[in-house]
C-alpha cells in the first residue's frame, strides 16, 4: 500500500504541508536558545507579512498552547518582541464578522510588509538637504545626498512597514527612495516661448537640479530660449544639448535700443484704456510685421490712450509702440486706488502703524486678537518673498476680523486658508504660530497668483469680481486676485479699504514700481491635525475606500490639514483620502461631534440645570463628544436646550446647546 504521508510540525511553529515519509524534512532551529532569559522589547508598531503557514502561539516557544494558524501571505501587526519571537494580532472573519486574535510567532517567518503603488509621473523637489536610501526606509546607510531645490521624478509611492510615506526616485540612473516629508510635489509648466540671458557664469544641467551631470557651461550672457519650466528650472536646448538652467541665474534679453522713424499713419485717439498683457508680448513699431522694439512679459498692465489700424498704442519701459489686441484683457480702472497697485512692490509701511490699526479696531470685532504686535512679521515675509507687507496685513485683518476669529484663536490661521464655505471651522488649515502662517500665505500667494506662470494668475493686484445673479463668476469681467481668490466681488474691495486705512494711498510710489520679480516654488502644505476625542461616529455617503463602503459607520479620529482622514472601522485604522471637504456632504455625516463656541469657557454640568452642579469645563473652540442613544441620536433633555456629553474617563455630563455648534453633521 503507498504512503499517503503526513503533516509535519517543526519546533519553530511553522506548519508544514503532508510529505512523503520517504522525504527528507530539513531540521530548522527554533531559535529559542535562552528565549526565557531575553529581554521583551518595545518598538514601532510594524507591519509583517507571513512566509509561510504560521502557528499563534499563547507564550514564546513551541510548548505554548496554539491559538490557530495564520495563512501564508497574511499581514499582522507588531510592536514587541522577545528573542526571535513577536506579539501579533490577527485579524479574520467568522460568520460575517471580524475577529482579532493576539499571540506569539517566531520572527523566522515574518517579513517587513511595504505596500507600493504606481502612480502618474510627479516631480518633487527637497525642500532641505536630504538623503535617498536604496529602500524606503532609513534602516540601511544612505546612497546619496542631496541639497534643496533639487528635482526628483517618481511614478511609484510605497506606504513602509512603519507608515511612512516614500517615493521611488530616479537619480543619476538609480532607483532610490526619498521621504515624502523632505520633498514637496511641483507640476511643469508650459508657456509661449521666452528669451533669457545668463546673468552670471552658470551650467546647463541634465535634470533640473545642481546634484546633476554638469552638460555644458554657460558664460555670462548667455542666450537662450524656453517653453517649459518644472519648479525653479527652465528646460533649456543649448547646442543640441537639452538640460536645465536654474531660473536665478536668468533675466530678460535686453531690448536693443532702435530709434523710431517717423510714421505718417494717423492714430485713432480713444478713451484712455487699462489692459493686463495676458501672454508674453511684442511691442512693435506700428503694427503687424513690423520692427519688434522689445517684448512685455506676461502679466504686466498697460494702458493706452490710441489705435492704429487695430493694434493699441502703449509705453513700456520708455518706448512706444503697438500691441496686438489679442492679449490683451481690458479691465476697469476708474481711479486709482490700491485695488490696482503691482502686489510685487515693497510698501513703506511700518510696523508700528500695523500694529497702531489692529490695536484700535480689535476690540469691536472680539476681546482677543492673535495679530497684536504682529506688524513685524507681515514685514519680514513681504521682504522674504517680494510681497507687499502693507496688503499682506490688510488681508489677514480681512479675513480674521482683526486676528479675532475662531479658526484664527484656534488654528493661528489668519488667511482662512482650507476654510470652505461648507465647513470653516475643521477644514481650515493649524498653524503652529501666526509667523508660520504668514510666511506660508506669502510664498504661496507670491509663487501662485502674483507668478504670471502660476495656475491662478489674472494680475498682480487684488483687482475686482463681478457675479451674475446666481452668484457666477463672468470671467471677462472680473480680474486679478479676487477672480480665483474669493467669491465675494468686493473681497478687493475690502482689503483696499483696510490699506487705506492703515496708510493713506500714494499715487506717486506706485507710478514706476520696483518689482520683485523672484521665483518661488508653491510651499508644502504645512503639518498640522484636528484630532477629534474618542467616540465620535461617523456614517458613508458612498464608497470612500475599498474598505469603508457607502453606509459604513465608523469613528473618525482626526483631519489633517492635507485633508487625509484616519478613522477607525470594525477596530482597525485606515487613513482614507477621498472626502471632498468644500463639499463634504456627500461623502459622510457625522452623527456626533460638537464644538464650544460663544465663550471662552463653558461649564459642564451633572444634570441639565443651572445650579451647584458643575463637573468639569471645555474651552473655547474645543470639540466635544455628544452623547448617543440606542438609535445613532444625539440625547438630549426635555426641554431640547441641553447636550448630554461624554467627559474623560467614561463621565458623561451636560452642556447648554447655546454654546456648542454642530460639525460635518
Amino acid at each position: 500500500m503507498k504512503n499517503m504521508g503526513k503533516v509535519v510540525v517543526l519546533s519553530s511553529g511553522l506548519l508544514l504541508a503532508s510529505v512523503s515519509t520517504s522525504t527528507t524534512i530539513p531540521i530548522l532551529s527554533s531559535g529559542l536558545g535562552h528565549a526565557e532569559a531575553a529581554k521583551l522589547v518595545n518598538f514601532s508598531k510594524t507591519s509583517y507579512q507571513t512566509t509561510a503557514n504560521l502557528r499563534l502561539r499563547t507564550g514564546t516557544n513551541t510548548k505554548s498552547k496554539t491559538i490557530l494558524t495564520i495563512p501564508k501571505g497574511k499581514t499582522v501587526p507588531s510592536s514587541q518582541k522577545q528573542g526571535s519571537w513577536y506579539k501579533v494580532s490577527y485579524t479574520y472573519k467568522s460568520k460575517g464578522k471580524n475577529v482579532t486574535k493576539t499571540g506569539w510567532v517566531s520572527g523566522a517567518y515574518l517579513k517587513e510588509y511595504n505596500i507600493y503603488t504606481k502612480t502618474s509621473g510627479s516631480y518633487y523637489f527637497t525642500k532641505k538637504t536630504v538623503k535617498l536610501y536604496s529602500e524606503p526606509n532609513t534602516k540601511k546607510k544612505a546612497v546619496a545626498s542631496l541639497s534643496s531645490q533639487n528635482g526628483l521624478y517618481s511614478t511609484q509611492k510605497v506606504v513602509n512597514s512603519i507608515g511612512q510615506t516614500w517615493y521611488r526616485v530616479s537619480f543619476n540612473g538609480k532607483s532610490l527612495y526619498t521621504y515624502s516629508g523632505d520633498v514637496s510635489k511641483t507640476s511643469p509648466k508650459s508657456f509661449a516661448k521666452k528669451e533669457l540671458q545668463t546673468k552670471t557664469d552658470t551650467y546647463l544641467y541634465a535634470s533640473y537640479g545642481s546634484a546633476f551631470q554638469k552638460l555644458v557651461k554657460l558664460p555670462k550672457g548667455t542666450k537662450i530660449s524656453t517653453t517649459k519650466s518644472i519648479g525653479n528650472w527652465y528646460a533649456v536646448n543649448y547646442k543640441g544639448k537639452n538640460g536645465y538652467v536654474s531660473m536665478s541665474y536668468l533675466q530678460t534679453v535686453p531690448p536693443k535700443v532702435v530709434k523710431p522713424k517717423p510714421d505718417d499713419n494717423p492714430v485713432i485717439p480713444n478713451e484712455k484704456k487699462s489692459f493686463l498683457v495676458t501672454d508674453d508680448l511684442n511691442l512693435r513699431k506700428s503694427g503687424e510685421g513690423t520692427e519688434i522694439l522689445t517684448t512685455i512679459p506676461k502679466g504686466t498692465t498697460v494702458t493706452s490712450s490710441g489705435k492704429l489700424n487695430g493694434w493699441y498704442q502703449v509705453t513700456y519701459n520708455g518706448k512706444t509702440g503697438y500691441v496686438s489686441p489679442s492679449y490683451l484683457k481690458e479691465y476697469d480702472l476708474t481711479e486709482n486706488d490700491y485695488r490696482f497697485i503691482d502686489l510685487r512692490t515693497k510698501s513703506s509701511v511700518t510696523a508700528p502703524q500695523i500694529n497702531a490699526y489692529i490695536a484700535a479696531n480689535y476690540k469691536r470685532h472680539g476681546g482677543v486678537s492673535v495679530l497684536l504686535n504682529k506688524g513685524q512679521a507681515f514685514i519680514n515675509a513681504g521682504n522674504k518673498f517680494g510681497v507687499n507687507a502693507l496688503y499682506l496685513a490688510a488681508h489677514a485683518i480681512h479675513e480674521s476680523g482683526f486676528g479675532t476669529s475662531n479658526i484664527s484663536l484656534a488654528k493661528n490661521n489668519i488667511y482662512g486658508y482650507g476654510a470652505y464655505d461648507a465647513t470653516p471651522f475643521v477644514g481650515a488649515y493649524r498653524f503652529s504660530s501666526v509667523e508660520q502662517c504668514i510666511d506660508y500665505v506669502a510664498q504661496k500667494v507670491k509663487a501662485d497668483y502674483l507668478n504670471p506662470n502660476g495656475t491662478h494668475f489674472e494680475g498682480a493686484f487684488l483687482g475686482y469680481r463681478t457675479n451674475d445673479a446666481e452668484g457666477t463668476r463672468v470671467a471677462g469681467k472680473s480680474i486679478g486676485m479676487n477672480f480665483w481668490y474669493a467669491s465675494d466681488s468686493k473681497w478687493g474691495n475690502g482689503i483696499a479699504g483696510h490699506m487705506q486705512k492703515i496708510m493713506a494711498f500714494d499715487k506717486k510710489q506706485y507710478q514706476n514700481p520696483q518689482i520683485d520679480s523672484r521665483y518661488f516654488s508653491i510651499p508644502a502644505i504645512p503639518a498640522g491635525v484636528d484630532q477629534f476625542p474618542e467616540g465620535i461616529q461617523a456614517v458613508a455617503k458612498r464608497d470612500l475606500s475599498s474598505i469603508v463602503k457607502k453606509d459604513a459607520i465608523f469613528n473618525i479620529l482626526e483631519k489633517s490639514n492635507d485633508f487625509k482622514v484616519k478613522v477607525l472601522y470594525n477596530n482597525k485604522p485606515y487613513t482614507i483620502t477621498s472626502i471632498s471637504f468644500s463639499k463634504y456632504k456627500d461623502y459622510i455625516s457625522v452623527l456626533n461631534l460638537g464644538r464650544v463656541v460663544h465663550a471662552s469657557s463653558v461649564n459642564v454640568r451633572s444634570t441639565p440645570d443651572i445650579g451647584n452642579n458643575i463637573i468639569g469645563t471645555f474651552k473655547l473652540n474645543q470639540y466635544v463628544s455628544l452623547a448617543l442613544d440606542k438609535k445613532q441620536k444625539v440625547i438630549m433633555d426635555k426641554s431640547k436646550k441641553w447636550y448630554q456629553v461624554n467627559v474623560a474617563k467614561g463621565k458623561m455630563g451636560w452642556v447648554s446647546m447655546t454654546y456648542i455648534v454642530r460639525e460635518l453633521q
